[in-house]
């Protein structure tokens, strides 16, 4: 059984998209966003399935540089400041 997310938690929408997606083997900014953050999500009791191998923080980077190469990094460090406050919001919530 997952955690539920809920709607107040920094980033729900975000987390709950990239759950999705990996759960049905879809690769997506969101379910990148998601690996990243999988030991820490799992440890505060959500289901992470088909988190795959290592490199989801490279994969992510390329992915949003291919885009827009000028502000990629600007916007990997907002979705991962994002999933941090999600992470820290699950914390919190027990």
């Amino acid at each position: 059984m997952s955690k539920e997310i809920l709607d107040s938690m920094p980033g729900a929408d975000l987390i709950r998209r990239g759950l999705a997606d990996l759960a049905a083997a879809r690769k997506s900014n969101e379910s990148l966003l998601v690996q990243i953050g999988a030991p820490r999500l799992r440890r505060h009791g959500f289901a992470v399935e088909n988190a795959g191998p290592p490199g989801a923080e490279i994969e992510l980077y390329n992915r949003l540089a291919a885009t827009s190469p000028n502000s990629a990094h600007s916007r990997y460090n907002a979705l991962v400041r994002l999933l941090v406050s999600f992470e820290r919001a699950a914390e919190s919530a027990g």
